[in-house]
């Protein structure tokens, strides 16, 4: 074979080889760009594009001080460590730096996270303060990044701290108006997303770039006035470290618009601090989350029950004996002894007599029983049950924007235990479970003219530019009775505390409340060895202008309404006359 023939072979040969190279070569573009297409994308747009969550600003929490709102939660700048695994070439470094610098605000798995490829963004440490995240910046570690964001701070330590809440290390908030409004507070957070070149330049075009802002949380304005909050929890924690008791709360509301001034509840805690709280218990609001037996608070009750049906008036009578039997039970008989024969229905209110308030519920029905008989028959509870649950909301939910609520128990007529026993016992708080929240709100409509108003916190919301927007003046959402009987029972109701408190009342004003001692059930039964002391009450002026109502209780301790939780209504009422700027009555 020539030399010609040997070169030409080698040309047809080189043109195959470079046929088959090319053939290869399209048939794996072909193989990457289109049947790997997606797979190749997502790999280059992980490489390429740089995604970074920004944070909404969580909203702040505000309290009035009069007509004002002021902070009372509020977001002090902190920062966020985080990492980029691709970009870190000394892991062990940024540990040692971070755990040094931030000491406990270093997440635990951080060992791991500075390694996590092909991860592009880690958190590494939470709420690192400006000085550190300015130390950790001068050691110049690649792959270490900062983003600015918030944490809570309470500038009035335990203020209201179960009625605000707390956000907890994951950004959530828990317990009080926190958890409840938690979306409304926290907002919305923005993205910014960018197309980068091989060195981390930003490209200014590409339609991977994104740039959402971040919508910050709404500000609230509570209808707490931090000035009536803070007196409530400073004589109720004197009075109950004063009397041994474990626990006690006080709630203040305006009965002309169910708004809610004060909620204190003892024992306390520091919202900033919360994860040095060793009882959990203390987190709740013991106002709306712990139902009780009221005892003879709801005396009132009934009595508003019977004149707004027109079975008595305050002069009406009943011949007390002293016990009363129903329906073949034990007999029911008063505290206090001895106010026997023909007495008014005001007289059994003044002296907390369970027989007359049991003769109430009696003759709902029509009944005409003789002197320490009683029947109590379907008419009557039909009736009680109808104003207790329907007129007075008690035994549900209120729906105040407070995490935890509950809605107690009113056992109803058609059930096996709403029997006549129950509903005798219930005309003076017994056979009962009941939030502080549910009798406050009821009793307000007893002296507001027989509106009943749904209880509320939230005032209002506070705009960027620091202005207030209340919400609507709040509507009745029921007539719990008519204003005549109203005013009929806010005056019994008046004239039982004038017969024997008066004289601790500022004068000139128009102060009424009522007692109330409980039993506490133990494993099904009452023991009289441990009591739960109540006082309800309201103050005012030509009207009533604030509702206060009390609780003091402990293991093991008997506590009465008159000796025990009175003193503290009666410090608050004065204090608020003065406070209001009330003026007396001609």
């Amino acid at each position: 074979m020539d030399q010609r023939t040997l070169s030409h072979k080698r040309i047809k040969l080189l043109k195959v080889l470079l046929i088959a190279a090319m053939a290869i070569f399209v048939c794996r573009l072909f193989y990457m760009q289109v049947l790997q297409y997606s797979k190749y994308h997502a790999l280059a747009i992980e490489e390429q594009v740089k995604s970074l969550t920004i944070p909404a600003k969580r909203g702040e929490i505000y309290a009035m001080d009069g007509v004002t709102p002021v902070k009372i939660v509020l977001n002090e700048n902190v920062y966020t460590v985080f990492v980029d695994p691709t970009e870190v070439v000394e892991p062990e470094q940024i540990v040692n730096a971070v755990r040094a610098i931030s000491g406990g605000t270093t997440v635990n798995d951080i060992d791991q996270l500075v390694r996590a490829k092909p991860s592009r963004y880690k958190i590494i440490a939470k709420n690192v303060s400006r000085q550190q995240a300015e130390m950790l910046q001068t050691k110049h570690l690649r792959g270490l990044g900062f983003q600015k964001t918030t944490r809570r701070v309470y500038p009035e330590g335990q203020l209201a701290s179960q009625t605000l809440g707390f956000v907890n290390a994951a950004g959530l908030g828990q317990y009080g108006i926190e958890e409840a409004l938690n979306n409304q507070l926290n907002g919305t957070d923005g993205l910014l997303r960018s197309v980068t070149d091989v060195s981390n330049v930003p490209l200014t075009i590409g339609d991977q770039n994104i740039s959402q802002p971040a919508k910050n949380g709404e500000n609230i304005a509570l209808t707490i006035d931090r000035n009536i909050q803070s007196y409530s929890e400073q004589v109720l924690a004197n009075q109950v470290q004063s009397i041994g008791a474990t626990n006690g709360s006080v709630i203040v509301m305006d009965p002309q618009t169910g708004k809610v001034m004060a909620m204190a509840n003892y024992p306390t805690y520091n919202p900033e601090q919360y994860t040095k709280v060793l009882d959990a218990q203390q987190f709740n609001n013991a106002i709306i989350t712990s139902p009780y037996e009221p005892g003879s608070v709801m005396k009132t009750f009934t009595a508003a029950i019977g004149i707004d049906t027109g079975t008595m008036t305050a002069s009406s009578t009943y011949n007390n004996i002293d016990t009363i039997s129903v329906a073949g039970a034990p007999a029911i008989g008063n505290a206090t002894r001895g106010q026997t024969g023909t007495i008014t229905f005001q007289h059994a209110l003044d002296w907390s007599l369970n027989t007359g308030y049991v003769t109430i519920a009696d003759r709902l029905g029509g009944a005409n029983n003789p002197p320490g008989v009683a029947t109590v028959n379907a008419k009557s509870r039909n009736i009680m049950y109808d104003y207790l649950y329907n007129h007075f909301k008690l035994g549900q939910l209120t729906g105040i924007t407070l995490a935890g609520e509950q809605k107690g128990i009113i056992i109803p007529p058609t059930d096996e235990q709403g029997n006549a026993f129950r509903y005798a016992n219930m005309s003076f708080g017994q056979g009962m479970n009941l939030t502080m929240l549910q009798v406050a709100a009821g009793f307000c409509s007893i002296v507001n003219g027989g509106k009943y108003y749904t209880p509320t916190v939230v005032a209002g919301s506070v705009d960027s530019d620091g202005v207030y927007q209340a919400k609507p003046a709040p509507q009745p959402s029921g007539q719990s009775m008519s204003a005549s009987a109203s005013a009929q029972a806010k005056q019994m109701i008046h004239d039982a505390r004038a017969r024997f408190y008066a004289a601790n009342d500022k004068p000139g004003y128009d102060i009424g409340g009522k007692t109330g001692t409980s039993q506490t059930l133990i494993n099904g039964s009452y023991d009289n060895n441990q009591t739960v002391g109540s006082y309800l009450g309201y103050g005012g002026d030509t009207a009533a202008r604030y509702v206060i109502m009390v609780r003091v209780e402990g293991a093991g301790k008997t506590y009465e309404g008159n000796r025990d939780a009175m003193p503290i209504f009666t410090a608050i009422s004065n204090w608020m006359i003065d406070y209001m700027k009330l003026q007396p009555k001609n």
